[in-house]
């Protein structure tokens, strides 16, 4: 297990720029990894969902783009259409996601990135 800290997302996203800036102001080393450059694969979403236990936490259902899909990409989803709707368009992930080793966080919670980086 690898104790690297990645953290994925979008770099124009304001959740993800807040993450950035604190990561940084705390002086902790990361990679970052953008989903639109370097790329989403389904593999690396079932392990983030295998470890979350739900598939849904990293849907973002109030973002621009999945709101602009149309209702038959929206219907009947379940853990495989969700993943492949995730992986033809990575904008429809919630963002951050921050993973250390076995540990996933989705979106930014400063206290829960303290814990996390800080151990």
């Amino acid at each position: 297990m690898s104790d690297d800290i990645i953290l994925h997302g979008i770099p124009s996203c304001d959740t993800v720029r807040k993450a950035r800036r604190w990561l940084e102001a705390e002086g902790v080393e990361y990679t970052f990894h953008d989903f639109r450059k370097d790329g989403l694969e389904a593999a690396m979403l079932d392990g983030w969902i295998d470890t979350l236990d739900d598939w849904s936490v990293l849907l973002n259902r109030r973002g621009t783009t999945y709101r602009k899909l149309d209702d038959a990409a929206k219907e009947d989803l379940d853990r495989e259409r969700a993943v492949a709707l995730m992986v033809e368009h990575p904008a429809v992930v919630k963002r951050p996601v921050l993973v250390r080793g076995e540990h996933v966080l989705v979106g930014f919670d400063e206290p829960l990135y303290r814990t996390l980086v800080k151990t």
